[in-house]
């Protein structure tokens, strides 16, 4: 899916479904405590590789920059210079990532400041 942010490359969303399904054990602890739905995690590619993507964490001031996510904190990780900073570009591939990989979890923090966050970050780092 093509990205409609200017300095990205492609976008894709994955709902933590397993949490919200009717089969799911945890479906009735999910209606309870997430009554507007489970969280979710963004990730998109940087133009830039691994430069751009370490400009883009460092210019996050909303965002926590940590190797988790899934959290009420609206959580950023660059795998390639984090988790995955040892691998070169083709084991990267091989991991069904690249170097311009962004994971995002998107926390309870208002909406406007968050996009906002992340406007000037790709700005930054682009």
């Amino acid at each position: 899916m093509p990205s409609p942010l200017p300095g990205t490359s492609k976008a894709i969303h994955r709902s933590r479904l397993s949490t919200i399904l009717e089969s799911s054990p945890y479906y009735p602890l999910a209606q309870k405590y997430l009554p507007k739905g489970a969280g979710s995690v963004f990730t998109f590619g940087l133009k830039g590789g691994r430069e751009s993507g370490a400009k883009f964490i460092n210019a996050l001031k909303l965002f926590s920059h940590v190797a988790n996510v899934g959290d009420v904190r609206s959580l950023v990780i660059h795998p390639a210079t984090t988790t995955h900073s040892q691998l070169s570009e083709e084991q990267l591939a091989e991991s069904g990532i690249t170097s311009s990989t962004v994971r995002l979890s998107v926390g309870i923090e208002d909406v406007k400041d968050l996009i906002a966050d992340l406007g000037q970050a790709i700005a930054a780092a682009c």
